[in-house]
C-alpha cells in the first residue's frame, strides 16, 4: 500500500497536517511494508525540510497512492479519481456548502473516509481535534474577559509558537476574587478546557456551591447534560427519555447565567434540543454573564449571543441584548462573544501532533491490519464504484441536488 499525505488546498488556507515528520518516521519503522509519501507544500507548520530529514519522500504527483490523507476539504479539482481519502468532508450532516464535493467524490469513483464518523462499536468518536479547540477556546475566553474588562492583556493564541508559549502567557491572568467560570460538557472539548484551566490553577467548585457560596478566588464548575437541561412537567431528568426525544425539556442554564461571569460552551448540541439560553434570557435583569467564549460555536441557536462565527485574526465582537445587534465588545452592557470556528487552527503544530497520535493509535492499525469492528467500513460514505455505502445512503438527494 502506498500511502500520501496531501497538501491543504482549501482558503483560508489551514497550516495542519494529519501526521508531522517524526510520526511520518514512526509510522515507516512501524509499517515497513507501507510507503509513505509527503506532497510539498508552502503553508504546513512543518516545513518540507522537516519531513525530508525524517527521510520521508516528497513527491508532488499522489496519483500512484493507494490512500490519501488530508485534514479539510479537498478542492474538486485537487481529487483524484479511484482512490481512497480521508478528511473532514462536512457533508454527513447535509450541509448545503459541500453538495458538490460529495458529487464530485462520487461522480470520480473515490471512497471518502470521513474523520468525523470514525467511532468505535459504541458509537464513540475515536479522533478529532475537539482537545485544541477546547485548550484555545478557552485561553481565548480568559483572553477575551481580561480584554473586556480591561484587566489584562494576552497575546493571541495564534501568535505564540506553540501551546508553551500561549500557556507561559497566563501568569499575567489576574483574576478578581469570586470571579465564575461556568463550563458546559465533558467531551474532548470540555476536557481541553479544562486543561486550560488547571494551567490557570482555577479552582473547581460544585454546582451547588457555584450557586449560592461566595469565594476569595476565582472558581469554575462544569456542566453535564442534565445539570443544565430539566424536564418541563416536573424538573426531572431521564438520559434516555432525553436524547430519544428532548421536546419534552427546558433549559435549567438560567440560575448559573445570574451568577458566573464567563460561560464556555463545550457541548454537542443536537437539532430539537432546548436552547441553553434565547434572546429574551438575556435581557433578564438578573442576567451576569459578560464574556461567552462559544467554543461549540453554533451559530444563531442554543447559545443566543453567538449570531456569526468570528476569525481568528478578529475574534470578539459585542452582542447587545436590547437591539440584539452586534455593538462594540468593551461597550458597557455588551457581552463579548469570542466564536472562533477554526481554533485548532491557532496552534497548529500541537493541534496536529495531537490528531495524529490519534490517528496512529486508532486508525492506522485497522487500515494496515485487520478491522474486526469494521471501524473504516462504517466511516466509509462512498466507495471505489461511485455509490453511497448504505449507512450514508440519505445522501444520495443531497449529493444529486449539487448536480
Amino acid at each position: 500500500m502506498k500511502v500520501g499525505i496531501i497538501r491543504e488546498g482549501k482558503n483560508p488556507p489551514d497550516k495542519r497536517v494529519p501526521l508531522s515528520p517524526k510520526q511520518c518516521a514512526a509510522l515507516k519503522q512501524q509499517y515497513p511494508h507501507i510507503d509513505l509519501v509527503v506532497q510539498p507544500s508552502p503553508i504546513r507548520k512543518f516545513q518540507d525540510t522537516e519531513y525530508s530529514a525524517e527521510g520521508i519522500v516528497l513527491q508532488e504527483d499522489l496519483s500512484d497512492c493507494d490512500v490519501l490523507f488530508g485534514v479539510k476539504e479537498v478542492p474538486l479539482d485537487m481529487l483524484i479519481p479511484n482512490r481512497t481519502y480521508f478528511f473532514f468532508s462536512h457533508t454527513f450532516k447535509l450541509q448545503p456548502y459541500n453538495a458538490k464535493l460529495l458529487r464530485a467524490v462520487l461522480d470520480k469513483k473515490i471512497r471518502l473516509v470521513d474523520y468525523e464518523v470514525i467511532k468505535d462499536s459504541k458509537g464513540k468518536r475515536l479522533i478529532g481535534f475537539g482537545r485544541y479547540a477546547g485548550i484555545v477556546g478557552a485561553y481565548n475566553g480568559i483572553r477575551t474577559y481580561g480584554l473586556k474588562h480591561g484587566l489584562y492583556e494576552l497575546k493571541p493564541a495564534h501568535q505564540c509558537a506553540d501551546r508553551v508559549e500561549m500557556e507561559s502567557e497566563l501568569t499575567k491572568v489576574k483574576l478578581p476574587a469570586n470571579t465564575k467560570f461556568v463550563l458546559t460538557g465533558f467531551g474532548r472539548v470540555g476536557h481541553g478546557a479544562r486543561e486550560t484551566l488547571a494551567k490557570l490553577g482555577m479552582k473547581e467548585v460544585s454546582k451547588a456551591a457555584f450557586l449560592s457560596e461566595t469565594f476569595d478566588e476565582a472558581v469554575f464548575t462544569q456542566l453535564n447534560t442534565e445539570d443544565y437541561n430539566q424536564r418541563k412537567s416536573d424538573g426531572g431528568f431521564d438520559k434516555g427519555e432525553f436524547y430519544a426525544d428532548p421536546s419534552g425539556y427546558e433549559s435549567a442554564f438560567m440560575p448559573f447565567a445570574e451568577v458566573a461571569d464567563v460561560y464556555m460552551p463545550c457541548h454537542y448540541w443536537a437539532d430539537g434540543s432546548p436552547f441553553i439560553f434565547t434572546r429574551e434570557d438575556i435581557k433578564k435583569r438578573a442576567w451576569n454573564i459578560s464574556v461567552v467564549a462559544d467554543i461549540s460555536c453554533d451559530i444563531d441557536g442554543p447559545v443566543a449571543s453567538t449570531i456569526r462565527p468570528s476569525t481568528i485574526t478578529d475574534p470578539i465582537y459585542g452582542y447587545d441584548p436590547i437591539s440584539e445587534k452586534e455593538v462594540d465588545f468593551k461597550a458597557k452592557d455588551a457581552i463579548a462573544v469570542m466564536a472562533v470556528d477554526n481554533l485548532p487552527c491557532e496552534l497548529p503544530k500541537d493541534a496536529s501532533e495531537d490528531f495524529g497520535n490519534e490517528l496512529i493509535k486508532h486508525v492506522l492499525p485497522v487500515l494496515f491490519g485487520e478491522d474486526p469492528s469494521d471501524i473504516i467500513g462504517r466511516a466509509s460514505q462512498t466507495t471505489l464504484e461511485g455509490t453511497l455505502t448504505p449507512k450514508f445512503a440519505y445522501l444520495q438527494d443531497y449529493a444529486d441536488g449539487a448536480k
